[in-house]
């Protein structure tokens, strides 16, 4: 009896391709996310060989989508991001805005159109969270100040980039409409949005913590992941069927809920494989998407890109730093911490691909940075090491 396999062969390749190459960066001491994306582009359509289901890899990639905002919301600490308000709130307001501004500056030189080259900017503001953590927890550094206000700061950064997952669309898809029009379309749009958000905080933060509390009782280790999975997809499907919101705002309204839960924790880690296999399958996805000959084609492009990320958001947040007077170690850990992109550029341009604010090519150009910066993160921070030990007046102004 015939089969329909594509499904399997897309899992099977997806999982292989992305386990070895992500072991093989792993050995050269780089992001495991290198391994991912570079397993997407050897399926993707860009490249000789068979080629996966792109349908079938853009679904695995939303549910990927869902279960890491669910993870963001799990993981997000109002008590933490109030410790270092006084840096990371401003310092990562201003290095969105300069980094914003730059790529505008940027995409308009390459050709863009206004509102084209402001979402290629903003899609190079915001650092991967993965490769955050990765970088800090390698050097030791999470637990110190340096570490909690570049987490704190990425915090901020997550939360802007979910209010613009939210905006962007709404803005989109009322192209050539009147000012008044998008005022008004905009403004329903978020009152069901507060609505659902309203809903959730006040009805779903009790339900929700009660209803992992019975799940628990049941003493089954299944039904309790289960559960976890079963309320993160399920709130997601209710914001997106019922208020109009994206899946991601709420798989991340609903981590926010289940954080603040006795069992928020033990939520975490029952759902960290899966979200960590639908990931990967996620950044598979992300280099099905890239055409490697964007780098060879428009090396200027690719160059100019780079920069913003590796050069325009760290002289950004060393200047931000140095202004509030922390010391000149910390404030070089913090910008060589910032100094890539990953998942949420990776979603905010998916959504200007597919609203047709954003072009293949300017696609390309983030992905191409994305690969690049992550590859050059861990030369960024020994940079960083090196210019710390040099004299103080022997160093460039960064104002």
């Amino acid at each position: 009896m015939p089969h329909d396999d594509s499904l399997i062969l897309t899992l099977v390749a997806g999982f292989v391709l992305a386990f070895v190459l992500g072991l093989l960066a792993n050995r050269l001491k780089l992001s495991p996310l290198v391994g991912y994306l570079l397993a997407g582009v050897a399926v993707g359509p860009f490249t000789p060989g068979w080629v996966a289901d792109s349908s079938l890899a853009a679904q695995l990639a939303e549910i990927g989508v869902i279960l890491l905002m669910f993870g963001v919301g799990l993981h997000f600490s109002v008590a933490d991001l109030l410790k270092v308000r006084r840096v990371a709130a401003p310092g990562a307001l201003v290095q969105i805005g300069c980094a914003t501004a730059l790529g505008w500056i940027v995409g308009r030189l390459l050709g863009m159109a206004h509102a084209e080259a402001a979402l290629f900017g903003l899609t190079l503001s915001v650092a991967s969270t993965v490769v955050l953590l990765r970088a800090l927890e390698d050097r030791g550094a999470v637990k110190s100040e340096a570490g909690r206000v570049a987490v704190g700061w990425l915090i901020v950064e997550d939360l802007v980039m979910v209010l613009a997952l939210v905006l962007v669309p709404l803005v989109a898809v009322r192209g050539g409409v009147e000012a008044r029009d998008i005022a008004l379309g905009v403004g329903g749009a978020l009152a069901q949005i507060a609505l659902f958000v309203g809903l959730m905080m006040v009805v779903g933060s009790r339900v929700l913590p009660w209803l992992l509390v019975r799940i628990a009782h049941t003493r089954s280790r299944e039904l309790f992941t289960l559960g976890v999975l079963a309320i993160a997809l399920g709130i997601a499907y209710l914001a997106y069927a019922v208020f109009g919101a994206s899946f991601a705002l709420g798989a991340f309204v609903a981590g926010v809920v289940l954080s603040s839960s006795p069992l928020g924790q033990n939520a975490a880690e029952r759902s960290l494989p899966l979200r960590d296999a639908f990931a990967v399958l996620f950044f598979v996805s992300v280099g099905m998407l890239f055409d490697p000959r964007v780098v060879l084609e428009r090396p200027v492009a690719v160059i100019s890109t780079v920069l913003i990320v590796l050069v325009g958001k760290s002289l950004a947040a060393l200047a931000i730093t140095t202004l509030f007077r922390m010391p000149r170690r910390d404030g070089f850990l913090v910008a060589a911490s910032l100094a890539q992109i990953g998942e949420f550029s990776f979603i905010l341009a998916g959504v200007g691909l597919a609203l047709g604010v954003m072009g293949r090519e300017t696609h390309d150009l983030i992905l191409a940075a994305a690969l690049i910066s992550i590859v050059a993160n861990p030369f960024v921070f020994r940079l960083a090491d090196w210019l710390c030990r040099r004299p103080p007046d022997a160093l460039p102004a960064t104002e």
